[in-house]
């Protein structure tokens, strides 16, 4: 037979196949666009705003709907009650970790927050414990991000009103709370190694947002070979994991077993407890993962949400006005300002949550996954099953939220001026899989941006109204605009 008739033949009855592979499994899933063979609804999807896609979907499936990203199916869940029923009420159920390629290839399955079972049980509940015990949540911490705040100011008045972009800074100093967590040091603005960590930092946040990034995370088996920034990533990632074997091998040398100094010691001495255990979850590329996962979540998600609160701040300058005279009547000049000062504060508050409403830093969540086969909403969800659940639908709810994308503190207070919690407030997700650094990042926020606003007047460089807050990256996570400010000493 003519070879070309056996390969048309055989590509035929693989096209087939999997038509018959994806028709079958959609009977049982719930509704969804028809995808196509091999790429799925890759198509049907802006990958430069992928939440948009998501609401346009939901308008016609409803709040539980399937797409499939190449062969593999995966479920959205959209709207808040969707959402909370998924991952409070099914929180066991859905608290797998989804597929996500480019970060599998570098942490293999370790760490906090892409790892499954029980290493992730067992790594998270460690974490969380070691956390708390070197202050996260008490006043001890606040006191180091309280001096962290007082450098960071020190650091800006530096700039002396000139414009700058505040990107590095503002990282700095959430990584060096971090540093102190971990490392128990924090270092100079200015340390060469320092600035090259948080290089790497912002690089790979800014790429893992590229559309290139979501189509690896479709058919990385076949992009492997081929050149683009998903090299760049593993890279810099290869960099940061170097970086921290460096420190973890310093810790080895001075050891005290009985006076640990830092998050790192103390996995070193349970690793040392469970040296004879061949199944202990407590390795050295267990250390190294969860100590870059801590680096990663608790560096760039709040750097990004300062220097995007900053922007919004200079675009709405009546809210930083009264933002300022809340400092002055509560606070005035002579001390700095602590987590005591919040429910005093009701505005301010506010701000805070506005600002993490508003730019909805994570819009669609890190993937959750099913842990076993389950009915949801009527449907049938197989164990394995990636589960994506659509923040923006609850942040951004114009029922809880009147007019969700325009940026008001007023979402958080009530008719009597003061702050008005709610429900749908969830930019660390909710359930089983919620950010470890919860109390961590808010703490940070709210110190960090209430000694700011302290200490300085927020100068742009062009006319309020012509700054533009539309992220620049709309797809893993939202990063604004560069822009450059003057922080103008008061």
């Amino acid at each position: 037979m003519d070879p070309v008739v056996v390969l048309v033949l055989g590509l035929s009855c693989l096209l087939l196949f999997l038509l018959w592979r994806q028709s079958s499994g959609r009977r049982k899933l719930p509704p969804g666009p028809t995808p196509l063979p091999i790429i799925g609804n890759i198509l049907q999807i802006d990958v430069r705003d992928i939440s948009k896609s998501f609401t346009n979907f939901s308008k016609v499936y409803g709040p539980v709907f399937t797409l499939y990203f190449g062969m593999k199916p995966t479920v959205v869940v959209h709207g808040y009650e969707a959402v909370k029923e998924a991952l409070d009420d099914l929180g066991e159920e859905f608290s797998g970790r989804g597929s996500f390629p480019i970060v599998e290839k570098t942490n293999r399955g370790h760490g906090i927050i892409f790892s499954n079972g029980t290493k992730w049980k067992e790594i998270r509940r460690f974490s969380l414990m070691t956390l708390r015990n070197f202050g996260m949540g008490k006043r001890s911490i606040e006191d180091r991000i309280q001096e962290e705040a007082r450098c960071l100011v020190e650091e800006l008045r530096k700039t002396n009103g000139s414009p700058c972009d505040p990107t590095f800074i503002l990282g700095c100093a959430p990584c060096n709370v971090i540093c102190s967590i971990v490392f128990q040091k924090r270092f100079d603005y200015k340390d060469t190694n320092f600035l090259v960590l948080m290089e790497k930092f912002n690089e790979n946040f800014k790429i893992l947002n590229s559309p290139w990034m979501q189509v690896y995370n479709v058919f990385p088996a076949f992009i492997d070979y081929l050149p683009g920034s998903h090299k760049k990533v593993l890279k810099n990632f290869a960099y940061v994991k170097s970086y921290v074997l460096e420190k973890v091998k310093e810790h080895q040398e001075s050891l005290d077993i009985h006076n640990p100094r830092d998050f790192i010691d103390c996995f070193l001495i349970r690793m040392e407890q469970e040296k004879d255990n061949k199944h202990s979850e407590f390795t050295m590329e267990s250390l190294m993962a969860t100590v870059t996962d801590l680096f990663v979540a608790g560096t760039e998600t709040t750097s990004t949400t300062l220097r995007y609160g900053l922007l919004l701040l200079l675009k709405y300058p009546e809210v930083t006005a009264k933002v300022q005279e809340e400092i002055d009547r509560v606070i005035g000049q002579n001390r700095s300002p602590c987590m005591q000062d919040r429910s005093h504060m009701p505005y301010t508050d506010a701000m805070v949550h506005e600002i993490q409403r508003y730019i909805n830093l994570i819009p669609n969540n890190v993937p959750h996954a099913a842990t076993c086969n389950l009915r949801f909403r009527n449907y049938f969800i197989p164990k394995g099953t990636d589960l994506i659940t659509s923040l923006t639908s609850v942040l951004h709810d114009d029922q809880e939220f009147p007019n969700p994308e325009v940026f008001d503190p007023g979402h958080f207070l009530d008719e009597n001026g003061n702050f008005k919690k709610s429900d749908y407030f969830m930019p660390f997700s909710t359930g089983k899989r919620m950010c470890v650094g919860e109390g961590l990042a808010r703490m940070e926020l709210f110190l960090f941006l209430t000694t700011i606003l302290q200490n300085f007047n927020l100068k742009s460089l062009v006319d309020p109204k012509d700054i533009e807050t539309i992220p620049i990256a709309n797809t893993f996570g939202h990063v604004p605009p560069l822009y450059k400010l003057c922080f103008i000493s008061i």
